[in-house]
Formats: C-alpha cells, structure tokens, sequence
C-alpha cells in the first residue's frame, strides 16, 4: 500500500543570479511499514525535503500525496490539521514541552486535537520505549536518549501515516543512538509504521530497509532490503 507519493518536487530559494536549487525534480514513493534513510552532505537537499514532505516549508513546484491525498493543495488550516493527524515529527532536539512529564509530552498531539487518550495504548507505547518507572519524570530528569524516546512515543500516539525522523541520533552518544535506531526500527515493524528518516551518519542506514541520497538537490534512490526483495 502506497503512504507517500513525492512527484517532480522542487524548491528554489532566491530569484535571478541569487536563486539556489535546494531541490530538482525530486519523486519517489514509500510503501506502508517501509523504514527508509536520506543521506547527503550538509547543505545537500535533505533537510529542505523533509521540511516540504512535513509542510514545515512550501516547495515552489510539484505534489506530495499522503495516503492518497494531495497535501498540497489543502487549504492552510486543513493541511496543520492533517499534519497534526497524520504526520510524526521526531527531532534532532527533542523538542519536548519541559513543565510536562513523560507520560503528558508523550499525550500531548491527542489532547491538542481534543481526543482522549487510550490508557492501554499509552501504557504499551511506555512499555516498548522503557519509559515506564520514568512517565511521571520532567525532561529535564531524563537523560539525552530518555528523552529521545518519549519524543518518539509522542509521534507514535496519534498512529501517523508517516514519521519523519530529523537527525534523530544527533546530539546522542553512541549506545544511546543505537537504542534509539534499534526503536524506531522496532517501531516500523511492530505498528507497519512508515518512516522517513534522514541522517549525515552512513552508519545508521544498516537499520534503514531502503537508502536515499541527495546531492545538490537530485535524488537517487541506492536501493535496500525492499529493492532485493522485489527483485
């Protein structure tokens, strides 16, 4: 089944002499369940794609199709609403709310689209993530890799049609960063959950099912488990 749909997507920054081709012509899909990884240098596209795949940014030409719908081509307040739905943001910061703890970061996409959370669906998403003794702990008593997972089980609650993974491991050290590639991985075949991950680390796409890179704003698509299957 076909999550995500990227055709002919462009971004030019700029105009004239000044303009810079953050993308060109960029198209590919990604099936339901598929952990994919996005690779290239600094300045390379990657982070540009992501931001217009989670409508964090507008491209200047093209079409995004999420489970069958046009993203873009929604109207502002129902494209935030159908992000919020439907698209998981884990970040290279964490970007938890400090005066919540675990368990209400975690809640918190539900209550803001006035939904009441499942306790059993919170208490396993805990459970999977190891963050049961900690879900009444604050950010700030959680270590880097603690805190990267509740970030994690906060995109996973709404059941998203896509996670868009923004250098997850970052600002991790190196067993923290595995535990945390070891989840999202999990995650995609536990829940069938699609995940759009990019990285500078070439290390970490051995978790990834199907490699992307990106230079100078073209895509290539090097393969992975998914391609030797369907060859």
């Amino acid at each position: 089944m076909e999550i995500l749909k990227v055709q002919n997507l462009c971004k030019t920054y700029g105009a004239g002499e000044n303009a810079v081709k953050a993308l060109r012509d960029v198209s590919f899909s990604m099936e339901k369940g598929e952990f994919a990884a996005v690779v290239g240098a600094s300045g390379s596209g990657k982070s540009t794609l992501l931001n217009c795949i989670g409508g964090l940014d507008s491209p200047t030409g093209g079409s995004i199709w999420l489970n069958g719908e046009n993203f873009l081509l929604m109207k502002e307040q129902q494209r935030t609403v159908f992000r919020r739905r439907n698209i998981g943001f884990v970040f290279q910061s964490f970007q938890l709310i400090p005066e919540l703890n675990v368990e209400q970061n975690i809640i918190f996409p539900l209550l803001l689209d006035g939904k009441k959370p499942e306790k059993g669906a919170v208490d396993e998403i805990l459970d999977t993530l190891g963050l049961t003794e900690r879900r009444k702990h604050l950010p700030g008593q959680l270590s880097g890799g603690q805190q990267q997972r509740a970030a994690i089980g906060r995109a996973l609650i709404t059941k998203p049609i896509l996670i868009l993974a923004d250098e997850p491991t970052g600002n991790l050290d190196s067993e923290n960063s595995r535990d945390v590639m070891e989840l999202l991985a999990s995650a995609s075949r536990k829940y069938s959950q699609t995940i759009l991950m990019i990285t500078h680390n070439t290390a970490l796409t051995s978790y990834a099912e199907r490699i992307f890179h990106v230079t100078d704003g073209h895509l290539a698509d090097l393969g992975g488990k998914r391609n030797e299957k369907l060859s």
